[in-house]
C-alpha cells in the first residue's frame, strides 16, 4: 500500500529531508564524545554525491554499451546523467536547477533518453523525451495529471506509459510509438494499478488492494478485449505482488505471504494456469527480476533490515561471484541486451551509494563513481548494530543502532529515538549523511522499528492496524527508555524525531507522553488525521481502500483519528519542539504543521518552524539539506544536550 512516507527507510531520508534556516551555530559537542573521530560539517556530509539507476523497467546501457544511464543530485539538485562504462566524470543529460529530474530509460537506440520530473515536489510527475540535440519534450502534457514510465516492448519499437489525465484517481495505460512519439490508450482502468506489461505487449499485469492485508493479481489480454482476470484466487487476508513478467513473456513473478510470515516468489506459467514457488527465504523477498535475454536471474531478500541480492544463471541456479567489490549490500542490478555487463550499485553504513559494473563472464566488477566527500574519512564514520528490546506484551522491537566514537559509561552520549515514515515502513541498514552527521556530532541514534514495520512479518505489520499512536507510540517511548537503561547513554538527554508518519509520532510523543523526551524535531509528520485521510490526493486511487483499512475511515473513526491527532491535544506539550514543512507537500498540507505550531507556541514552549515554498513531501535540494542538518544539530545541542 502506498504510504506518507517518500521512501521506506528513514535511514535513507537524508536525500528527503527539508531545509531548515536557523541562524544559530551548534554548539561545540563534548569532547568525550566525539574524541576518537574527526569532526565534520553538515555540508561536507551533503557534499556526498548521490547516485541511482535509471527506473528497472528500463534500458540502462547506451548505444555501443559506452555508458549508463543514472541520476545525481552533483550539481545539487537532482538530473539525469550517461556515466562512462571505461570511468569518468558522469555526462550531464538534463540540466534543472529547480525541479528533480530522474532517468528513466534509454530508447533501444541507446541515444534518445526518457526522463521524470514533478513540480517542485509536488508528486505530479511528467514524462520527457530528452532528444539528442539535448532538447526536452513532454510526453505527458498537462494540468494536474501524473504519469509513470512502465517499460519498452520487446522489438523496441513501442514504450508504455500511465497517466491520470482521464479520470484523476486511476492510471489508464498508454502505448507510444517510439519513432513518432504517437500515442494510443490501450488499457482503461477500471481502478487497479497498473504493474507491469509484457514485452511482446499482449498482458498487463494489474494488482488490486482490498486492505491492508489483502491484494490480488489480474492480469488482462490486450487482445482479448482486455478484460481483466483474477489469477490469484484465495481465501483469507493474503497479499500479492507483482515483480514482473520472466524470460520470453512465459510466465508472471509475484510475492506472497499465502504461504507463511513472509512473502516469497512465485511464478504463474501463463500458459498452463499454474503457480510455482521459485524461492525459499527466511525472510520477506523483495523482488525477482531477470535479465532481457533471460540468462540470469536477480533475487533480492530483505534480511533483518539488509539486502541479501544474489545474481544466479535462471538455468542451473549456480550463484554469479563478484569480485573487486567493498562491503555492502548490491542494488539496483542492469543489464546490457546481451546481459555480458551488468551495472549495479553498492551502499554500506559507512559508504554512500557508489555504481559498479561487472563483466559476468569473469564476475570482475569496477567502481565507476565515488560518492564519500574526498574529505570525510570512512573510519571516521560509525558502523550499525541491529538491537532488539522489549515492548509491551512481549513483543521485541528490532532497531538500527549507531553508537558514537568515545562514547562510554564515563562519557555518556546524548540519543535520539529516530521514527521511520509510514504508517509501515522500515528503517534499513544504509548510508545516511544526516544520521553519520549526528553521530559524528557525538549523538547515539536508534532507528526503531516499532510494530507495525515492515520486514518482519504479516503478523508484526498488521500489529498496528486501527490502533496508531497507541502500542507502535508506546514502542518508541519503549526505544527512548531502553537508550536510557545503556550505560553509556545520557538518560536525560534523549530526543525523538521522524519524518512524515515518524514526524506524527514525534508530535504524538510530546502531547501524549509529554516528559519522556527532552525535545522532539517532528519533519512534514501528520498533525490532524482527520483533515489528512479527508484530503488525500485523488491519484492514489484504489490504494485508498487499503489505507482507510489501516488508519480507518475518516468518515466513520472521525472520533478516534481526533483522539490520536496531536493537534487536538497540543496544549500537553511542553518539550521544545522543530517543526519542518514543504510548501507543496500534497500528503501532509501545509496547514498541518502550521496549526500546531501556533497552539504550541501558546503554551509558552520553544518552537522553531521554517516552511520551505519550492518542496513537497520530501525534499530534494542539496542546499536545504545542509541548512537543514545545521538545524536539527542547532536544535539538538540547545534544547537536548546538556552543559559540561
Amino acid at each position: 500500500m502506498r504510504s506518507f512516507a517518500c521512501m521506506v527507510s528513514v535511514l535513507a531520508l537524508a536525500a528527503a529531508l527539508p531545509a531548515v534556516a536557523i541562524a544559530a551555530e551548534p554548539a561545540a559537542p563534548t569532547q568525550a564524545a566525539t574524541a576518537a573521530a574527526t569532526l565534520y560539517t553538515a555540508a561536507q556530509f551533503f557534499e556526498t554525491t548521490s547516485f541511482s539507476m535509471a527506473n528497472p523497467d528500463g534500458l540502462a546501457f547506451s548505444e555501443g554499451r559506452s555508458h549508463v544511464l543514472i541520476s545525481s543530485d552533483k550539481t545539487g539538485v537532482f538530473n539525469a546523467y550517461a556515466l562512462p562504462i571505461a570511468g569518468g566524470d558522469p555526462v550531464p543529460l538534463t540540466a534543472s536547477t529547480t525541479n528533480a529530474t530522474f532517468a528513466q530509460s534509454y530508447f533501444p537506440d541507446g541515444r534518445r533518453v526518457l526522463v521524470a520530473a514533478d513540480g517542485g515536489g509536488d508528486e505530479l510527475t511528467h514524462i520527457y523525451v530528452r532528444e539528442t540535440d539535448g532538447t526536452l519534450r513532454d510526453l505527458t502534457p498537462g494540468d494536474k495529471l501524473k504519469a509513470g514510465f512502465v517499460g519498452f516492448s520487446d522489438d523496441g519499437q513501442t514504450f508504455w506509459l500511465t497517466s491520470n489525465e482521464r479520470d484523476a484517481e486511476v492510471f489508464d495505460l498508454y502505448a507510444y510509438d517510439a519513432a513518432t512519439y504517437e500515442r494510443k490508450l490501450v488499457f482503461q482502468n477500471p481502478g487497479m494499478d497498473v504493474a507491469a506489461v509484457s514485452g511482446d505487449g499482449r498482458l498487463v499485469a494489474l494488482t488490486k488492494s482490498h486492505t491492508s492485508a489483502n491484494s490480488d493479481v489480474y492480469l488482462a489480454d490486450l487482445q482479448a478485449g482486455g478484460e481483466p482476470y483474477l489469477i490469484t484466487p484465495h481465501t483469507g487476508d493474503v497479499a500479492y505482488e507483482v515483480s514482473g513478467f520472466g524470460p520470453f513473456n512465459a510466465t508472471l513473478i509475484y510475492t506472497s505471504n499465502q504461504d507463511g510470515e513472509f512473502a516469497q516468489a512465485y511464478a504463474y506459467d501463463i500458459a498452463n494456469k499454474a503457480h510455482n514457488r521459485t524461492t525459499q527465504a527466511d525472510w520477506d523477498v523483495m523482488y525477482v527480476s531477470f535479465s532481457p535475454n533471460g540468462r540470469y536471474r536477480v533475487t533480492a531478500v530483505n534480511a533483518d533490515a539488509s539486502t541479501e541480492l544474489t545474481i544466479e544463471d535462471s538455468q542451473t541456479r549456480a550463484p554469479i561471484r563478484l569480485t573487486g567489490l567493498p562491503q555492502g549490500d548490491i542494488t539496483g542490478v542492469r543489464f546490457d541486451p546481451g546481459a555480458d555487463l551488468a551495472a549495479f550499485t553498492v551502499v554500506s553504513d559507512t559508504s554512500p551509494t557508489d555504481v559498479f559494473v561487472a563483466d559476468l563472464t569473469t564476475g570482475q566488477a569496477r567502481r565507476l563513481t565515488h560518492a564519500l566527500n574526498p574529505a570525510i574519512k570512512e573510519s571516521d564514520l560509525v558502523e550499525a548494530t541491529i538491537v532488539r528490546y522489549p515492548g509491551e506484551g512481549g513483543v521485541m522491537v528490532p532497531a538500527v543502532l549507531y553508537r558514537p566514537k568515545g562514547a562510554s559509561a564515563a562519557n555518556p552520549a546524548p540519543a535520539v529515538v529516530l521514527v521511520h515514515g509510514g504508517p509501515g515502513g522500515q528503517t534499513r541498514r544504509g548510508y545516511s549523511a544526516m544520521v553519520q552527521h549526528l553521530v559524528n556530532h557525538g549523538y547515539a541514534v536508534l532507528g526503531a522499528n516499532n510494530r507495525g514495520s515492515s520486514g518482519y512479518g504479516k503478523t508484526f505489520f498488521h500489529m498496528d492496524d486501527k490502533k496508531h499512536g497507541e502500542a507502535d507510540l508506546r514502542d518508541i517511548v519503549a526505544g527512548g527508555d531502553w537508550l536510557r537503561a545503556q550505560d553509556w547513554v545520557a538518560d536525560d538527554q534523549v530526543a525523538v524525531m521522524g519524518g512524515s508518519y515518524g514526524g506524527y509520532i514525534t508530535a504524538a510523543a510530546l502531547a501524549f507522553h509529554p516528559d519522556k523526551f527532552e525535545a522532539g524535531i517532528d519533519i512534514f509528520g501528520v498533525t490532524n488525521w482527520v483533515r489528512t485521510l479527508q484530503s488525500i490526493p485523488a491519484w492514489w486511487g484504489a490504494q485508498r481502500v487499503a489505507l482507510f483499512d489501516e488508519m480507518g475511515d475518516p468518515a466513520v473513526d472521525a472520533e478516534r483519528h481526533r483522539a490520536i491527532s496531536p493537534l487536538f491535544h497540543a496544549d500537553k506539550i511542553r518539550r521544545p519542539l522543530l517543526v519542518v514543512q514543504g510548501a507543496n507537500d500534497p500528503r501532509v498540507l501545509q496547514v498541518e504543521s502550521d496549526e500546531l505550531v501556533e497552539k504550541v507556541r501558546a503554551n509558552n514552549v520553544p518552537v522553531e518552524y521554517v516552511v520551505f515554498p519550492d518542496e513537497g513531501h520530501g525534499f530534494q535540494r542539496r542546499a536545504n539539506r545542509i541548512t537543514a542538518q545545521e538545524a536539527y544539530l542547532a536544535f539538538l545541542n540547545r534544547y537536548v544536550r546538556k552543559a559540561d
